[in-house]
């Protein structure tokens, strides 16, 4: 197979997401001050988590506010968000979600590195993989990679995440490289880095609808069906 790496966001595409997300980040805005629907706060899934609330501080106070106002309200947001969100995935019953680690053992077999990427910051990540078993180093740990975004000049849609995991792995060519996640952006990201292919789960956080509307290299109802797409 061309395939040399593999790289899979988390919650929602490996680690199973009821909207645990979005009800962390609709109580933070709560409580921040920010006006917004859950289907705008859906659509900005995926996106590094500190530029969704300057996304949205500059949606509801204008283009006109200065920078310092809208990054001062961003930095208090996601201080709440992390709270919010670090409380709830230490005490929150955690599984995979379907095929994900019969995918991790497929690649495994083929040779085929396994990296996770993700919107999130380090420290949230760190307590998901921690209590999946999942972070790299871990005994029967199936994932060698992850980054994340605060650790790269800019999120996604950009590729620099992919990028990275292609650095550490020393996988030089974009074309030997499949992305997957559940949201537009992932779809976006892949795309940006040029991968063999750009894919998207629909049992995650969108929908075949929601995600059919985008540029895709193919929508998979799960992790499971991910192999047999690939080598078919």
């Amino acid at each position: 197979m061309s395939v040399k790496l593999i790289v899979l966001d988390i919650a929602g595409t490996t680690v199973c997401d009821n909207n645990e997300v979005l009800n962390c980040f609709s109580a933070a805005c709560r409580e921040s001050g920010i006006v917004a629907t859950d289907t705008r706060l859906n659509s900005l899934m995926g996106v590094s988590k500190l530029e969704v609330f300057h996304t949205l501080w500059r949606e509801q106070l204008g283009d006109d506010t200065s920078v310092a106002i809208i990054r001062e309200k961003a930095a208090a947001a996601y201080d709440t968000f992390r709270h919010i969100l670090e409380d709830y995935y230490r005490a929150c019953p955690l599984q995979p979600t379907e095929g994900a680690l019969e995918l991790f053992h497929w690649a495994q077999g083929m040779n085929i590195n396994i990296a996770l990427n993700t919107g999130f910051y380090r420290a949230v990540t760190d307590i998901i993989l921690g209590r999946m078993g999942w972070l790299p180093g871990m005994s029967g740990s199936p994932v060698q990679f992850v980054i994340t975004s605060e650790e790269v000049p800019a999120g996604r849609p950009a590729p620099h995440m992919i990028r990275a995991a292609m650095a550490y792995f020393g996988v030089e060519s974009s074309k030997n490289v499949v992305k997957i996640g559940d949201t537009p952006v992932d779809l976006l990201e892949g795309k940006n880095a040029d991968c063999l292919m750009s894919l998207a789960v629909t049992n995650g956080t969108h929908t075949f609808e929601q995600l059919s509307v985008f540029e895709n290299d193919g929508l998979l109802k799960s992790l499971r069906y991910l192999p047999e797409y690939l080598t078919a």
